[in-house]
């Protein structure tokens, strides 16, 4: 039996090779490196993290948007070496729609091995099951090929395309809008 979330207490989630976890302080020397790796924020709204510094702000921002109840992000911690590879929640929430947008990253060493396809299925199901979502979104680069793929290996569809919606890095940019609906599963 799913117990309906609510955000008095972040949850963990397990996955095979994986512990969903909240940031901690702990955390900030693995998200730097995570962040300043310019392919890993090559499609991100920002420029590389310069010091733990940057880190340390990019969980405080984590743990607001929680209290605020409008999203959770979860470090993926890898449960061999103990080390956050990455990143995967949900921003945008709204409660009354029933819907969230879901976001991730990952360290580059990482691509590749199936990691965010795992720990991407455990996030979905935490969010059509616990958190009674009916519609997940995405909003991707156009260029962002690997994350287009992902997305429709879970079962995401294109909805359409957000033209100049941002501007990031001195330029505009187009954002492919993918989703993924309750009666999909």
């Amino acid at each position: 039996m799913n117990t309906l979330f609510t955000f008095d207490t972040f949850p963990q989630i397990e996955t095979e090779r994986f512990v969903l976890r909240a940031a901690t302080d702990s955390d900030s020397g693995d998200l730097l490196a995570l962040y300043s790796d310019e392919t890993v924020v090559e499609y991100m709204p920002f420029t590389p993290f310069e010091s733990e510094q940057d880190a340390l702000d990019e969980m405080s921002w984590y743990k607001k948007i929680f209290n605020q109840q409008t999203g959770l992000r979860w470090m993926i911690e890898d449960k061999q070496s103990h080390q956050v590879i990455g990143t995967c929640g949900y921003l945008e929430y709204e409660e009354q729609h029933h819907r969230a947008e879901i976001g991730y990253d990952l360290l580059s060493s990482c691509w590749g091995k199936g990691v965010m396809t795992e720990v991407a299925r455990a996030v979905l199901e935490f969010g059509f099951n616990q958190m009674q979502l009916n519609k997940i979104e995405a909003k991707v680069d156009p260029g962002n090929e690997a994350s287009i793929l992902l997305l429709h290996k879970l079962g995401f569809q294109q909805e359409g395309l957000l033209r100049q919606h941002e501007f990031e890095k001195g330029r505009y940019v187009d954002l492919a809008v993918f989703s993924k609906l309750q009666s999909d599963n």
